[in-house]
């Protein structure tokens, strides 16, 4: 199960697996080679960190262990390296013996995205449907207590190359029947591929509420969001859930976060929105995706999103090489670990606010972003309203206003 050495790299896009190149470990190191056959393609999978070239490639050991972002994209982060690392345990395999490589077996063809890995580590999953999302959340509940082995399997299945530190699960839902299925890669007709978000213990109660209220907050604010609503389980519990934007039925598009792109470790990011505003144009080759990550800059700032690190934006790439930057995700109300926003704004952390906004919009040359900016303010000092129709308890409908009026005062 561990000590591979060398992965083959394909993409699958438009409905056709293509094969990318090869990654190869060598003693610490860690390189990538393109194949002749893509390079002649000319796709662009990762222009910045890794273009196309004949040449043999190697990261550094920072910020990704030795793999480049484009890869470590694949990688779960949070909960599902929890459940893989907690199943590694319950085998006797040693976390330290656990290569990045290694990893990549794991994720295989289930990750985000269009890239898949082989040889693909199997780990005994089972498929099915008749999910009971109360049944699921007790078992979250259970693994994040460390009280559990017997149910880990089944949630590395239904997520575990989910990315992010909120347990989530990848499922198929038919809206005609309000059913879901999951376990497959390849649904069946009338499904499409959508997550479910589970609560930490650390979270509101209503967290699920909160999110969907942001969701539509967002969309009034002119954010571009894949479709969202609330799943409820037979007691009434209600767990947020959004339509993967990285699927389109069952074909796949090529997902890329800004950390991945930009060799940025999320977790102490030092990226700025104007970084993330260079980044998109280098991809995008149009102006117009300035002012879309501004927006979603003013968005963060007077909505209170502060968890905006370079992890939580993403820029996708269809089967003819052309990037758009993804929908928005991750939008609720979040002071971060230290207080700050997790990404600057014109340098300012602690307080952005119009001023810090306006510096980038003349600095990109955003013009008439004022009324962008009316136009997300006045979506945030309509909160009240999206959290009654959303079910946000008052309580946390009121600690939730009293700092946004402050936010909008900036």
């Amino acid at each position: 199960m561990t000590g591979v050495k060398k992965i083959d790299v394909s993409i699958q896009l438009g409905g056709k697996k293509i094969e990318v190149g090869e990654i190869v470990s060598e003693g610490k190191e860690i390189y990538f080679k393109y194949y002749p056959s893509f390079i002649d393609l000319g796709t662009e999978i990762s222009p910045i960190k890794l273009p196309l070239s004949e040449k043999t490639y190697s990261a550094d050991r920072l910020p990704f262990d030795g793999l480049f972002g484009v890869f470590n994209d694949s990688l779960p982060d949070g909960w599902g390296r929890l459940l893989i690392d907690r199943k590694l345990g319950n085998l006797g395999i040693p976390l330290t013996s656990v290569t990045q490589l290694d990893r990549l077996t794991f994720v295989g063809e289930g990750g985000m995205g269009a890239l898949i890995y082989s040889p693909k580590e199997e780990m005994g999953f089972e498929t099915g449907d008749n999910l009971n999302l109360e049944i699921i959340s007790d078992e979250i509940q259970e693994v994040q207590e460390g009280l559990s082995e017997d149910v880990i399997e089944k949630l590395i299945d239904l997520g575990g190359s989910s990315g992010g530190a909120r347990p989530k699960i990848f499922v198929g839902y038919n809206k005609s029947t309000d059913h879901l299925i999951h376990g497959t890669n390849e649904l069946p007709e009338g499904y499409e591929h959508w997550i479910i978000k589970f609560p930490t213990s650390n979270d509101y109660p209503d967290i699920a509420n909160i999110e969907l209220a942001y969701y539509k907050m967002a969309l009034d604010a002119g954010i571009e969001m894949s479709e969202s609503r609330l799943f409820t389980d037979a007691k009434g519990k209600a767990y947020f859930g959004t339509k993967r934007f990285d699927r389109i039925g069952n074909d796949r598009l090529h997902m890329h976060s800004a950390a991945g792109l930009m060799h940025d470790d999320f977790r102490r990011s030092s990226m700025d929105y104007g970084n993330l505003m260079d980044c998109g144009f280098r991809l995008v080759k149009h102006v117009g995706v300035y002012e879309k990550i501004l927006r979603l800059a003013a968005f963060n700032v007077y909505a209170h999103n502060r968890d905006d690190h370079s992890n939580n934006f993403a820029f996708l790439m269809n089967s003819i090489g052309e990037w758009s930057f993804a929908p928005a995700y991750d939008l609720t109300f979040s002071s971060s670990s230290h207080g700050f926003h997790s990404s600057t704004v014109a340098g300012e952390s602690e307080a952005p606010g119009k001023v810090n906004l306006m510096e980038l919009a003349e600095d990109f040359m955003v013009k008439k972003f004022e009324i962008s900016i009316d136009e997300v303010q006045r979506a945030v000092k309509n909160w009240k309203q999206y959290a009654e129709d959303c079910g946000v308890s008052k309580k946390n409908t009121e600690m939730i206003q009293s700092v946004l009026k402050q936010n909008l005062k900036l």
